[in-house]
């Protein structure tokens, strides 16, 4: 077997990027100062890229053109070890979308090219055959209505994930399909009904299982999160906020997510649920704009970095607090509450898993760091978590310099070894009162007593 094949249209992106500081002297038109291009591979081969830096062995199965620009598309796809490409040749000239960047905003958007796929070739649908898992990719330029394909399609899903990622200009998905993920818009034109209360999405969702003879359908929400429909009762899956300044390839990462999940044996539910985080956490983390970056450390929420230049830029005061947080307790929260109220901003510093386990003992934690961070980064005082994996947070504070280092009062202030750290940039250690009578070790004894 091999692993995850995404099938679907292989686009070239083209991203010019800069900072603006003027208007054109004859049209109310923002400047752009170019800094760098990035080149990059779209459509279905963004899909599969993802996938690939996931670390998920990838076969893309695509049409690519023989010109200059389907070369470069070769070029960013062939710099992925992880990805294969199994390909038709595409009459017409390469699909190129180029959209002008400033100050990290879309200021205009030029498209060239495009063709029409070739038909399915033998390699193509033998490396079908031998799927994990498959996700169609559809951009509308033909490769996922191949009638030789979608018969391949339709017969692996009886036997493996298949989820479906559609285009309003492209087919129907094949009977039988895992999971399809149409957008707001595209649930909209497949369905004709307008709305935009929760009660559309169910009655869309609901039509479109129907339509579309498909396991379950999850319209997705941009920041509302998604709507899971899988013959039971709906499920809606909130998105935690975030900015976003542009949306691209959000609707990829959830697609690829959602797959991966299904591949790895998760539930339609988990699948979707982990989605969902997963667009968020890519803008969140810049989009398509941020891929080829190198990774920053792990984060919950609101990206850490993020908060603290937004707080400073606003002149405010950058509060930081850490620990295990290992069962959360009206403790953790009333000293998270009080340290929030100290400043502007507050950080959650979070022991990794690793960490907890050198601190406390191969029983510990009890809950995952993942779970911990989510939990942390539910509450209302909390503008964001990181995760170290130190057995001290200092390294992670002499990144994130906060003003404010903060402890519950059954420490110290001054004889905790933070304290020195922070002074270093002009920082200071406080104390906030200790809630006597709750700790995670007397719930873990309790919980350890009980069948």
């Amino acid at each position: 077997m091999t692993g995850l094949v995404v099938v679907g249209d292989a686009l070239l992106d083209v991203d010019i990027m800069g900072p603006v500081h003027r208007l054109c002297p004859d049209a109310p038109a923002p400047v752009v100062d170019v800094e760098r291009e990035l080149v990059r591979a779209g459509g279905a081969g963004l899909a599969a890229t993802l996938a690939a830096t996931d670390g998920v062995e990838t076969v893309l199965v695509t049409s690519l053109a023989p010109d200059a620009d389907g070369e470069r598309l070769r070029d960013r796809l062939s710099g992925h070890r992880l990805v294969r490409v199994v390909s038709s040749v595409l009459s017409g000239s390469t699909s190129v979308k180029t959209r002008v960047r400033g100050a990290g905003r879309s200021v205009a958007r030029f498209d060239r090219g495009g063709g029409v796929a070739g038909p399915a070739t033998e390699q193509m649908l033998a490396a079908l055959r031998e799927a994990d898992a498959v996700l169609v990719a559809d951009y509308g330029r033909g490769m996922a209505a191949d009638p030789r394909l979608r018969a391949v399609l339709a017969d692996l899903a009886g036997r493996v994930p298949v989820v479906w990622d559609p285009h309003p200009r492209g087919p129907d998905p094949v009977p039988g399909a895992w999971l399809v993920t149409p957008n707001r818009d595209e649930a909209r034109v497949a369905t004709g009904v307008a709305g935009t209360g929760p009660g559309w999405a169910v009655d869309a969702a609901a039509r479109l299982r129907g339509a579309w003879r498909c396991r379950a359908v999850a319209i997705t929400l941009g920041g509302r999160g998604a709507l899971l429909h899988h013959g039971g009762a709906p499920m809606a899956i909130p998105a935690p906020e975030v900015p976003v300044l542009d949306p691209c390839g959000a609707g990829d990462r959830f697609a690829v997510t959602a797959t991966t999940g299904l591949l790895r044996g998760s539930s339609l539910d988990e699948a979707v649920g982990d989605a969902v985080l997963a667009a968020a956490n890519f803008l969140a983390d810049g989009g398509v704009s941020a891929l080829g970056r190198p990774a920053a450390p792990a984060a919950t929420g609101d990206d850490a970095a993020r908060v603290i230049e937004r707080t400073r830029a606003a002149g405010g005061v950058v509060v930081a607090a850490g620990g295990c947080f290992d069962l959360l307790h009206t403790g953790h929260i009333r000293t998270l509450a009080a340290a929030r109220a100290l400043g502007d901003c507050l950080i959650v510093c979070l022991n990794s898993d690793h960490s907890v386990r050198r601190l406390k003992g191969p029983d510990r934690p009890i809950n995952h760091q993942a779970d911990r961070a989510e939990q942390l980064a539910a509450l209302r005082c909390v503008d964001a978590v990181a995760v170290f994996d130190a057995d001290t947070p200092i390294p992670l504070l002499r990144r994130l310099r906060p003003d404010l280092w903060v402890k519950g009062g059954d420490y110290s202030a001054d004889d905790l070894p933070e304290a020195r750290i922070v002074r270093e940039w002009g920082g200071r250690a406080v104390a906030v009162p200790y809630h006597a009578g709750r700790s995670t070790t007397r719930l873990a004894a309790a919980l350890a007593g009980t069948d």
